[in-house]
């Protein structure tokens, strides 16, 4: 979602799941210089713990047990399949039972819960290979009387948080920006002041004029800012922000990103992580320190740089292939991590041929070289590879593989390459 020219992969977890855990420790976002500027004359309120309104659950066992102990007086409840993906409530399971998301009488909630738990999950945002439902959430059926959208970004062009928010929600805000564009609001914070009450007013009037209690509503977006900066956020999401029948503002769903750069400081939030629900490459990657992305198509890529990497992609595009992966090594990579890597492209079955393109500058071509000849030592290679080399140390780097023994088609350019790779996909 940020930042400048690089992938930075975020972990991404529901506000449910917040609400259910630990309590989340509070770090500065920016310096603490900028953090006195924002927080000067203000007096910090005592904690307030969330009501508790619903609760995950792992177990058919723990069903029942959960909605005694946490929803007793509930005639019906919400049952929400737990994954990382949007578009659950249209959904469909492979089992053939449709909906991720089900509003049931607390009798029926177990069998409906039955039919989620272990079982694959596909939405529009999973790809066709879904994703496993290893907990369920069970929450109050809210009586609601109005959907809103809100959400705070990161945004380059105020270079600060942005509020966005529309008079409308459920789905999702590109759908709404091209229906309803009168209707999107969009309030940039000052990041040396923070969020005043006329820039939460101007949310709060935007979306529910007539809402109850104004000021308890204007309080809730500043702490929603609040928590965006203290837990590091990248993306906080609301949707639906929802009005009750009595004209209160509810957070009815949410999910949040947050930057893997603060990890170090947001130690309880990124505990809660679950790397079951995470593509397995980019698992593997991530702890070789490697910046991977899955996608669907022949074509392995393996690049120094990301927009080197994303320009290799669009060759490989405009050449008639699909790249299967976005992966940058980065400019300081091992030989080891170089290993790594092709562990990673080798593992996907869909993979046709790789192309290496390497402009080094930084990064050696003889260390690329060599990262890839003990690469086919430990990996069979059954695809064909296409090698670019250039840069610092290239001449090395070519020697090393012309020695190897190894059978690589080698390109003297990044447009021969892609060509090259696209064709060694057909043979």
């Amino acid at each position: 979602m940020l930042l400048v020219f690089r992938f930075v992969k975020k972990s991404q977890l529901s506000l449910e799941d917040l609400n259910n855990g630990e309590r989340l420790a509070s770090s500065a976002w920016r310096s603490v210089t900028l953090r006195r500027r924002k927080m000067a004359a203000t007096t910090a309120p005592p904690p307030q713990h969330p009501r508790v309104s619903g609760v995950a659950v792992t177990t058919l066992g723990d069903v029942k047990r959960a909605i005694q102990d946490v929803l007793p007086d509930q005639n019906e409840v919400v049952v929400k399949a737990q994954v990382l993906a949007g578009g659950r409530g249209l959904g469909t399971f492979k089992n053939g039972f449709k909906g991720g998301v089900h509003i049931v009488k607390t009798d029926q909630a177990e069998d409906i819960a039955g039919k989620m738990l272990g079982q694959i999950l596909v939405t529009k945002q999973t790809g066709a290979q879904g994703k496993v439902v290893s907990k369920v959430y069970l929450c109050e059926k809210m009586p609601l009387v109005n959907e809103m959208y809100f959400s705070i970004i990161l945004d380059r062009a105020t270079a600060g948080p942005l509020i966005i928010a529309c008079s409308k929600g459920g789905t999702s805000i590109e759908d709404l920006a091209e229906k309803f564009p009168d209707m999107i609001i969009k309030v940039p914070i000052d990041v040396f002041r923070g969020i005043t009450d006329e820039d939460a007013a101007k949310v709060v009037d935007g979306l529910a004029p007539k809402v109850a209690d104004r000021n308890d509503s204007i309080e809730q977006v500043k702490k929603l800012y609040n928590m965006f900066c203290e837990c590091d956020c990248t993306m906080l999401e609301i949707n639906p922000l929802a009005e009750t029948s009595d004209n209160k503002l509810v957070a009815a769903d949410a999910k949040l990103n947050f930057d893997d750069n603060a990890s170090y400081r947001q130690k309880e939030i990124f505990a809660l992580r679950d790397s079951s629900q995470e593509d397995p490459r980019e698992v593997a990657a991530a702890k070789a320190d490697l910046n991977y992305i899955g996608l669907d198509g022949e074509i392995g890529c393996m690049v120094n740089g990301a927009g080197l990497a994303m320009a290799t992609m669009d060759i490989i595009k405009l050449h008639g292939g699909t790249p299967a992966n976005f992966l940058d090594v980065g400019g300081n990579a091992s030989e080891g991590q170089v290993v790594e890597a092709f562990k990673i492209l080798t593992s996907d079955e869909k993979v046709k041929a790789i192309l290496v393109n390497i402009f080094g500058g930084i990064m050696k071509c003889d260390v690329i070289a060599s990262g890839i000849v003990n690469a086919a030592k430990q990996v069979q290679l059954k695809v064909p590879v296409v090698v670019r080399l250039e840069g610092t140390n290239v001449e090395q780097g070519k020697r090393i593989l012309k020695e190897s023994g190894m059978t690589l088609i080698t390109a003297e350019d990044l447009d021969d390459a892609a060509e090259k790779a696209v064709k060694a996909t057909a043979s």
